[in-house]
C-alpha cells in the first residue's frame, strides 16, 4: 500500500509539474503574442517620427533659403528707399509747385503711375498698362519731365480726368 501511496504522490507531482509547465508555455505565448504586436506599434511609430523629422528638416531648410531670398530684396528695397530719399533731399519740390503746378503735378501723377505699374508687373501682372494722356500734361518749352514715356489712354484704375476751366 505504500508503493500505491507513493506512486499517486510521484504521479501527482508530475501532473503538478505538467501543469505548472502548461501554464508557464500558455503563458510566455499570450506574453510573446502581446510584445509582438506592441513592436510592430512602435516600428510603425518609429517610422512616422522619422518622416516626421525629415519633412521638419526640409521645411527648415526651404524656410531658411525663402528667409534669405526675403532678406535679400529687403535690403533691395531699402536701398531703394534711400534712392528714394536721397533724390527727394535734391528736389525742391516748393520752388518747382511755386514755378508751375501743373507741370509738377502732371510729372508727380506721371510717377505714381510708373509707380503702380511696377507694383502690378512685381505682384504678377503684366505691368505694361498704357498710362492716360491726362497723366501728364504737354510739356512747356525748358521744363523737364521725369517720364518721358505717356503713351496710352487709360490706366484702368480711374475714369475720372480732370479738366481746368478759364
Amino acid at each position: 500500500m505504500i508503493k500505491v501511496y507513493a506512486m499517486l504522490i510521484v504521479i501527482a507531482m508530475l501532473g503538478g509539474a505538467g501543469y505548472g509547465a502548461y501554464w508557464y508555455y500558455q503563458d510566455t505565448q499570450q506574453r510573446i503574442a502581446i510584445l509582438t504586436e506592441n513592436n510592430a506599434k512602435m516600428k510603425v511609430a518609429v517610422q512616422i517620427s522619422e518622416n516626421s523629422v525629415k519633412t521638419l528638416q526640409a521645411e527648415a531648410a526651404k524656410t531658411a533659403k525663402l528667409n534669405q531670398e526675403l532678406q535679400g530684396k529687403l535690403q533691395e528695397a531699402e536701398q531703394y528707399g534711400d534712392k528714394l530719399r536721397k533724390r527727394l533731399r535734391q528736389l525742391d519740390l516748393v520752388g518747382d509747385a511755386i514755378k508751375d503746378a501743373e507741370n509738377l503735378e502732371g510729372r508727380m501723377n506721371s510717377a505714381t503711375a510708373n509707380l503702380w505699374r511696377g507694383i502690378e508687373a512685381d505682384t504678377g501682372g503684366a505691368g505694361n498698362t498704357p498710362l492716360p494722356k491726362w497723366v501728364q500734361p504737354k510739356a512747356t518749352p525748358g521744363s523737364e519731365s521725369s517720364n518721358p514715356s505717356t503713351e496710352g489712354n487709360n490706366t484702368g484704375s480711374s475714369t475720372t480726368e480732370t479738366s481746368t476751366t478759364k
